[in-house]
């Protein structure tokens, strides 16, 4: 609001009007090279970001083999917890307490605020820096205090005592970012969190993906446990008969010493699958931050389905893999450190002022005529440096060469584990159907078999080799729902999960997205889906 009186005294035009010991023409002069700095800091040195390009492919090689058709509308993957697509409750509580206990988690979410601290500190170097000091002195020559008469009118010289000094004084200090030093400062730590926010995503995903396959291959572990006590059982049951049969004359000492082989055999691989067992699950406990005495893991029941997974097309995996995005922060921020190196070669303005109160009077300290003041611009260049500044914009280039290449590697090693895992399910699915048609056939020969030796036909040398046959058909099937489980978990990993890049936020505006990164907002490309896998005449993947 501006004022329309007109009483006002000349106390208080004087107010209003610059200091007699700084003529107005200086004022000027000093307003106009901060308005020059203020323009000038519109402009900032150093290359503008551009994502490096890479060529992703129009489609995936994989999507070509049997067991993958284009996806259905309705198919996508769970945003946020992936891991409920299997319907297990045992595993959702588990990753709850990963993200709670999980000790590589949290120290990837201590490096993300020690960025946000770095940007923090960075961005403070846009704005002025007020500061405040006040002293009392007392000083001397180390004289005593002494007078001597001078000249004829009896006057004293010579004393010299202690004296006072008082001081208070303000400082504001600023250095105009003329070059974009300083925003190109803050433009790198900026892209550097939410980098580390993308690695601690990534982190949290790879932690998930282990503690999921770890899950499975427990539960695998305990089926198999299951078969090999079944399996243990009806060999002691055999070797009893062989003996009943041996004491009775109907059968050879070899058939007992092949009874009794087997046994022993089984027992061997059932302590195998329990040290198995001990050995998972004490991963799990490490993995959810437990010590493993204090975490067990009750043997169940366990029917689990590969679910469906949907495989959208290359070009939306930079939107969905937090690694990719880290990679790609990291060399926005590489390109905005060689705005920095090249601020070097440009001279710093900084405009400094200061004043205060100082006198060697207490009782006079805070008064006007104690009254200082001190105001000017400061610039400063370097003029010979040996190379220094040219090797620092050279290294920073080369810093984003790197940065460039590990995120076109990034990109490339993450549409070679889509590729894997998309092949992995296609074989898989189609081992399965071979493994259990291979079982179904050995449990019949072992049927077969058996009643050939009941009847005296054949020796227990032959069934014995059977049943080997029988167990080894029963272990592959079981084996093949594992890598199929663990498979899928892959794919789903390696898809990014339930990430998305929309969840970057500028850490210091989390209400908007993170910039440089490719936002997707138009319709979804065409995915393929493993829905064919599950073929009704193919057999579910059960473990019964």
């Amino acid at each position: 609001m501006i004022s329309t009186r007109s009483d006002l005294t000349a106390s208080d035009m004087n107010r209003f009007l610059p200091a007699p010991s700084m003529p107005r023409f200086r004022v000027c002069r000093l307003a106009s090279a901060i308005m020059l700095a203020t323009l000038l800091s519109a402009c900032a040195v150093g290359p503008d970001y551009v994502r490096p390009a890479q060529d992703l492919g129009e489609t995936y090689k994989a999507a070509a083999m049997p067991g993958w058709n284009p996806a259905q509308p309705g198919d996508h993957l769970p945003r946020g917890p992936w891991w409920e697509i299997y319907g297990d409750a045992v595993l959702n509580d588990l990753m709850r307490q990963l993200d709670l206990g999980n000790q590589n988690v949290a120290q990837a979410e201590a490096n993300y605020r020690a960025a946000i601290a770095t940007l923090r500190n960075t961005r403070a170097d846009l704005f002025p820096n007020v500061g405040v000091t006040g002293s009392a002195t007392r000083s001397g020559n180390g004289r005593s205090s002494s007078s001597s008469v001078s000249g004829t009118d009896g006057g004293f010289s010579g004393s010299s005592g202690p004296s006072n000094q008082y001081t208070f004084q303000g400082t504001v200090s600023w250095e105009a970012d003329i070059w974009g030093r300083v925003r190109r400062g803050v433009e790198a730590d900026n892209a550097a969190a939410v980098g580390t926010a993308a690695t601690l995503a990534s982190t949290r995903l790879s932690q998930q993906s282990v503690l999921a396959q770890t899950y499975f291959q427990l539960r695998i572990t305990d089926e198999l446990r299951v078969l090999f006590e079944r399996t243990v059982a009806s060999f002691e049951r055999s070797l009893r008969l062989t003996r009943n049969r041996y004491d009775a004359g109907l059968a050879p000492r070899v058939d007992v010493a092949v009874a009794q082989t087997q046994l022993e055999s089984g027992r061997a691989s059932l302590l195998e699958i329990s040290q198995q067992r001990t050995l998972l699950e004490n991963a799990m406990a490490l993995l959810i931050g437990q010590p493993p005495s204090r975490f067990s893991l009750p043997q169940t029941a366990f029917v689990q389905n590969v679910p469906n997974i949907p495989v959208e097309l290359p070009a939306t995996l930079i939107e969905r893999r937090p690694d990719v995005a880290a990679a790609e922060r990291q060399a926005a921020a590489a390109n905005a450190r060689i705005g920095v190196a090249q601020a070097a070669w440009f001279p710093a303005l900084t405009l400094s002022a200061s004043g205060g109160w100082r006198s060697s009077d207490f009782a006079e300290w805070i008064t006007a005529p104690a009254r200082f003041w001190t105001l000017g611009p400061q610039l400063a260049a370097t003029i010979f440096d040996a190379g220094a500044r040219r090797a620092q914009v050279d290294q920073a280039r080369a810093q984003y060469d790197a940065q460039a290449a590990l995120y076109r590697q990034t990109v490339l090693t993450a549409l070679r584990e889509v590729e894997d895992y998309m092949a992995t399910l296609s074989v898989q699915s189609r081992n399965q159907v071979v493994r259990l048609r291979a079982l179904e056939s050995a449990r019949l020969s072992l049927r077969l078999t058996r009643n050939q030796y009941d009847e005296g036909l054949i020796s227990y040398l032959d069934v014995a080799n059977l049943e080997t046959n029988a167990l080894a058909a029963e272990r592959d099937a079981l084996n093949v729902v594992q890598s199929r489980l663990v498979a899928s978990v892959q794919l789903i990993a390696a898809l990014g999960g339930g990430w998305d890049v929309r969840t970057l936020t500028d850490p210091l505006d989390p209400a908007d997205p993170a910039t440089g990164v490719s936002q997707h907002n138009g319709p979804r490309a065409p995915a393929f889906s493993n829905r064919d896998m599950e073929r009704p005449d193919a057999p579910r993947q059960s473990v019964e």
